[in-house]
């Protein structure tokens, strides 16, 4: 066997060791990781779907409820391949485990892909169980499927991609809540999940656009529902830039170890 072959296939161990970690860690604490953004989902379901929304109508040709319901499957989607990332790297770092991962002969790419993976992982799990959950409550019909596909795993690998930085950047727990709270949360709402932007005056729809959260929501509902405030094409392009710009900084600051150490 080639010393090639053999790098290859220790990196592929070790990337299915890391995924397989990452699943098991927030499988085993489903009550913890899984549960509660169900129930919040649902939540919203009642209240924004069904009470707010006999008030306000329809909206783009929907019920308010069958227009929010993808924005709320983006929202966990983006809230728990974030935190998974985040929360898991930094862990590592504070019990110094990362740092064994460090002097190994493993690849920097197979580290990041393995924690990236685990977060994509969540996300979809709890997108889809937000997704079950909104079938009780309206009726969806994928506009296009592949589409929808492409975006959702794009959007939980840009964020799993964004945990990471936070979690090596942080230096303490409350460093990793700072991003969530101030920036995601803020970005979340804004994003055109409960409303369109054409609602809004021309000034704010301009800055809007801004918001990187409002293209994966309308792309999104545009694959659920054939209906989008943005351009596809544009969205859908932002998306893999910020995919590639991402991957590369993570990737840069694995190889200089930057925050590796507590």
């Amino acid at each position: 066997m080639s010393h090639e072959q053999s790098e290859f296939g220790a990196n592929l161990v070790a990337l299915r060791t890391i995924v397989y970690r990452e699943v098991r860690r927030f499988m085993r604490i489903w009550p913890q990781t899984l549960l509660p953004p169900a129930i919040t989902m649902v939540l919203y379901f009642v209240i924004f779907g069904n009470l707010i929304g006999r008030q306000i109508g329809d909206m783009d040709g929907f019920t308010y409820m069958e227009y929010i319901v993808p924005g709320l499957i983006m929202m966990s989607v983006i809230t728990n391949a974030y935190g998974n990332v985040v929360s898991s790297f930094f862990g590592s770092k504070f019990q110094r485990s990362v740092e064994e991962l460090m002097v190994s002969p493993v690849s920097p790419h197979t580290i990041l892909i393995g924690y990236v993976t685990g977060g994509v992982l969540r996300g979809l799990a709890v997108g889809v169980i937000v997704t079950i959950l909104s079938l009780f409550f309206t009726h969806l019909q994928v506009h296009h499927l592949g589409l929808t596909v492409l975006v959702v795993l794009l959007t939980a690998t840009i964020f799993s991609l964004g945990g990471f930085v936070n979690a090596v950047f942080a230096r303490n727990f409350d460093d990793i809540s700072i991003i969530p709270t101030f920036v995601l949360t803020p970005l979340t709402y804004l994003g055109g999940v409960f409303y369109s932007i054409t609602l809004l005056p021309p000034f704010w729809q301009t800055v809007s656009m801004a918001n990187p959260v409002l293209h994966m929501v309308n792309a999104f509902r545009y694959g659920i529902l054939g209906v989008s405030d943005i351009r596809i094409g544009t969205a859908i392009g932002f998306m893999l830039v910020a995919t590639a710009v991402l991957y590369v900084l993570c990737v840069r600051l694995l190889v200089s170890g930057r925050g590796m150490r507590q």
